[in-house]
């Protein structure tokens, strides 16, 4: 596996990634419309124009994880960790998580996903994140926000 940064020509397969990895989250959920399945590509352009975003390749070179992250007011927020489904539970997600924090060095990371996602939250209290709040988005849905202070 390979850890690079993103090119402009890559977003099209890293957003087909991300439709089919977010295909468990919208079951955990009981919610084909999460805005992940109905992002666009010109949204995943001007998140790769705000901040950066790294791509996992195969020894093929094809693409099986991908992360978003910028930089503002002092924190990095990162979001879309995707992993393709028969790669995940390999250390992708984590291998990717690390390289964004080493882009962004000596800063506060902040990311969220939905309550219910359970693997998730695990993975990231496991990467020294820690839960800081919790908001309620719906009756089906909360977001649980959480930090990573480097001092």
């Amino acid at each position: 596996m390979n850890i690079t940064q993103a090119k402009r020509e890559d977003l099209r397969d890293i957003l087909d990634l991300q439709y089919l990895a977010y295909q468990s989250e919208a079951e955990i959920y009981d919610d084909h419309n999460i805005p992940p399945l109905k992002q666009t590509l010109e949204e995943v352009e001007s998140e790769f124009d705000k901040g950066v975003i790294l791509k996992a390749t195969d020894e093929t070179g094809n693409i099986i994880g991908s992360v978003r992250a910028f930089c503002e007011n002092g924190s990095v927020y990162i979001g879309k960790l995707i992993v393709h489904p028969n790669r995940q539970r390999q250390g992708i997600g984590t291998a990717l998580l690390s390289a964004v924090e080493a882009h962004y060095s000596d800063q506060r990371y902040e990311l969220f996903t939905g309550s219910k996602s359970v693997r998730n939250i695990a993975l990231y209290e496991r990467l020294g994140y820690k839960i800081y709040t919790v908001k309620k988005i719906d009756d089906n849905l909360e977001f649980v926000y959480l930090e990573k202070r480097i001092s």
